[in-house]
């Protein structure tokens, strides 16, 4: 994948990057797309969009933010607008300072705007680029619902609010969650933009309206590290039965098991690459649009029968009847894996999206079908981002598994 930054042939080279090469960018260095727009992958592992120009005949670069914060598409409108503003005759950065001081006398700082600001100039002090990175992906994620607030104002509800929803399903995760906030306050309070105690503060505080997380025995829902994904699948591909890639199937869709197990194959379409679910079978009674991978087309090209109903199983039973939601708890224990469940495989995906990707929240959520009350983030659905999604399973498959020998499915599996 050529994708080094090189010297611009004329002005209509654009639109180098894709999507997929964006997001794989690693290696140190600056990538061009074109037009004055570069990527800038620093040794640290921060990576952010600048926009490089010739302005009075002076090189100037003007950093547009960071990749987590801002898509290619966005990108490239803000570098259309700074040329736009160049070849008016007024240089992007001055611009920008002019905006950025009015807006600031107009409107109050957020906690999103003030927890970007604050990372850009911490991060370098961060050893590990993987804490750095977490910092970043956990509180998008998992703060989200405090971003819009004006920072002055965020109160204990709203923290609890963050928090309460991970407090004892993922402990560790969500301790470390609430020192991150109480540094981000603590931080802007030393800004003068907060007064007053800080509602993050766990002694004396938060402790009193949390419930103690060493009391609790988390039974539900366990997941695998995302981690040790790989090798599982290793394993579970060497498993004839048809529980095993109903199962394969289920984790490279990030899907419910009973979304699997009631799949037909009239709501497959194997040429788009789709899988459409009605909405009498999902949790939140909306159609469910899910690009499949590659390796997800695999399994069932690898079982459909010659010429199937659209209303036949695409999954069965030995019996050939509905394959029963014990089905795929039985093939993990019979793996020796009850540490685990089947409904655990999403915590996996979203763990994996959060702290090892760029992908966007939204796209994330989208791809779990989860409800979102966020006036945007329902906008944002309604799009669909199929694209955007089709490379966040695209990379989900290829973190799953690795190249290997292809085989034939033993001729019980294909109904």
């Amino acid at each position: 994948m050529d994708i080094k930054l090189r010297k611009t042939k004329g002005p209509h080279e654009r639109n180098k990057l894709n999507v997929r090469q964006v997001a794989a960018l690693s290696t140190p260095g600056i990538y061009a797309d074109g037009g004055g727009l570069y990527v800038r992958v620093r040794s640290a592992g921060t990576r952010s969009w600048v926009y490089i120009y010739t302005f009075s005949g002076k090189r100037e670069e003007m950093g547009l933010g960071s990749l987590l914060n801002i898509s290619l598409a966005r990108a490239r409108d803000m570098a259309s607008a700074a040329r736009e503003m160049v070849l008016d005759g007024d240089d992007p950065k001055a611009v920008r300072r002019l905006a950025k001081a009015n807006d600031t006398a107009k409107a109050p700082v957020t906690f999103g705007e003030f927890t970007r600001e604050l990372l850009d100039s911490i991060e370098d002090g961060f050893k590990n680029p993987k804490h750095r990175q977490q910092w970043r992906n956990t509180l998008t994620t998992y703060a989200a619902s405090m971003s819009d607030l004006p920072i002055a104002d965020v109160a204990t509800e709203h923290v609890l609010a963050a928090l309460q929803p991970i407090w004892l399903t993922r402990a560790e995760t969500a301790s470390r969650v609430r020192g991150r906030i109480e540094r981000v306050l603590d931080a802007a309070k030393a800004k003068g933009l907060r007064s007053g105690e800080n509602p993050a503060t766990w002694r004396g505080h938060l402790e009193l309206l949390l419930p103690k997380q060493s009391n609790i025995q988390v039974k539900h829902h366990a997941a695998l590290p995302f981690a040790e994904i790989d090798s599982f699948m290793k394993e579970l591909g060497q498993r004839p039965a048809v529980a095993a890639r109903a199962l394969e199937f289920t984790i490279l869709t990030a899907a419910r098991s009973g979304e699997t197990r009631g799949m037909a194959w009239g709501e497959i379409d194997l040429a788009a690459k789709l899988w459409t679910v009605p909405a009498e079978r999902m949790k939140a009674g909306a159609i469910h649009e899910v690009p499949l991978s590659d390796a997800a087309v695999a399994i069932l090209e690898a079982i459909r029968p010659a010429n199937p109903k659209p209303d036949s199983l695409v999954f069965l039973s030995p019996r050939g009847l509905l394959m029963s939601d014990m089905a795929l708890s039985q093939l993990l224990k019979r793996m020796n894996r009850k540490a685990i469940t089947v409904h655990g495989f999403r915590s996996t995906f979203r763990d994996w999206a959060g702290e090892a990707t760029q992908f966007d929240r939204e796209e994330v959520e989208m791809a779990l079908a989860h409800t979102i009350q966020s006036a945007v983030e329902r906008a944002y659905r309604r799009g669909r981002a199929l694209d955007k999604r089709r490379d966040l399973m695209a990379a989900w498959a290829d973190y799953c598994l690795k190249p290997r020998a292809a085989k034939s499915p033993p001729e019980s599996l294909k109904q």
